[in-house]
């Protein structure tokens, strides 16, 4: 859970009058993903957040899943998504199951004539290229190279960036996305072994008041389907929120890596979890300090458990002809490891510059057509010597 802030003006204690310079008063509105049981967030508006005036006949978006079951390793060039401009387009699923969709998206655009909100699932845009503002209702986001965005689901947000070359990597998560349970004391601080603190997590900042009458189209996926819906008033008129349930930012590269004496297992690359998968960050580290140590990763199976890796910068030396923006996948139920020679090249060296987001998922994923649209064929035999 990320820890208590609190942006703007609120009343002393919570659903009890708060009263506008006209006498009025403001709307409180409560915020949180998991019903009254969990984390929340308190916002307060200069109008309610429910005068909805017009609704669009609602889009189909549901993902077109090609393969539904499969064994076999398979390697996909991510840059290959062809850029769109608008934001939303750009977003294309590539592989999916039950707890959460995975996509790329080369938005040219910002967002200026929508809002939108998921309201299915929490999102974490990775940005591998590209920078700007997040905006949302309890303020705003800088983002650049590197950064998690984390958006809790029923958030609503703009996305300004600098430039028209953006590259994101995005995971939509149908349960919250947490802090792993390790790395948490019993109140909920991230303690002195997790690779992360409270300090690296950025918070909404600059709160902006907009009271304003219109008419704003929130775009809406709900089920597959995503519902224009248009209200009289800008959803950025809050003047004041509290509480642990909000959109933040937290970089790849705050994330310090835990090394041994051996190579160690994937989980100590943790950084969020979720129901039934986790997202881990390889970030550059120095390697294994045994005298004999072997840095390459040994072989493994994936019993329980589907690996994804994206690929992002630096030098891989367990793979060869990895490319920027790649995602290999390596289902449940067969070995893998070191491609050829990667072994014997890695004994020796001292650090390694890799920079990666894996995302393993304990129920089998889904190939869209766009997977099979930027599918490396042979991927699966360049293990043979």
């Amino acid at each position: 859970m990320p820890h208590y802030v609190q942006l703007g003006s609120i009343p002393h204690k919570r659903h009890t009058q708060f009263r506008k310079p006209d006498g009025g008063l403001y709307s409180e509105q409560l915020f949180s993903t998991e019903g009254f049981s969990n984390d929340y967030s308190l916002l307060y508006h200069i109008h309610p957040p429910t005068q909805i005036i017009h609704t669009d006949e609602p889009i189909n978006v549901s993902p077109k899943v090609s393969e539904e079951k499969m064994l076999k390793h398979r390697s996909f060039e991510g840059f290959h998504i062809q850029p769109e401009a608008d934001y939303l387009k750009s977003r294309k699923a590539v592989l999916v199951n039950n707890d959460c969709h995975i996509s790329l998206a080369a938005p040219e655009q910002s967002m200026t004539e929508y809002f939108f909100k998921n309201a299915d699932a929490d999102e974490v845009i990775f940005v591998h290229e590209g920078s700007g503002n997040l905006l949302t209702q309890y303020g705003e986001i800088k983002f650049g190279y590197g950064d998690y965005l984390v958006i809790p689901r029923g958030s609503i947000y703009q996305i300004q960036f600098d430039s028209n070359n953006n590259r994101l990597f995005i995971v939509e998560s149908f349960s919250p996305i947490r802090y792993p349970k390790r790395y948490l004391s019993k109140y909920g601080q991230l303690m002195e072994h997790a690779p992360f603190c409270e300090r690296d997590i950025r918070a909404p900042q600059n709160l902006q008041t907009l009271d304003i009458k219109g008419d704003f189209l929130i775009r809406t996926k709900k089920k597959g389907m995503e519902y224009g819906i248009h209200y009289l008033h800008h959803p950025f008129d809050v003047v004041g929120w509290d509480g642990c349930c909000y959109p933040y930012a937290f970089s790849i590269h705050d994330f310090e890596p835990i090394t041994g004496r051996v190579h160690q297992p994937p989980p100590v690359h943790q950084t969020f979890e979720a129901h039934n998968f986790v997202i881990c960050s390889f970030c550059p580290r120095l390697y294994d300090y045994h005298p004999q140590a072997i840095p390459a990763p040994y072989n493994h199976s994936n019993i329980d458990s589907d690996e994804v890796l994206y690929y992002v910068d630096g030098d891989f030396m367990s793979r060869k002809n990895v490319t920027r923006g790649m995602i290999t996948l390596h289902p449940a139920g067969i070995p893998h490891g070191p491609h050829p020679g990667a072994v014997e090249k890695s004994i020796g060296k001292k650090e390694t510059g890799e920079l990666a987001v894996m995302v393993d998922t304990f129920h089998p994923l889904q190939l869209t057509d766009y997977a099979l649209q930027i599918e490396n064929k042979n991927y699966v035999m360049s293990w043979a010597e």
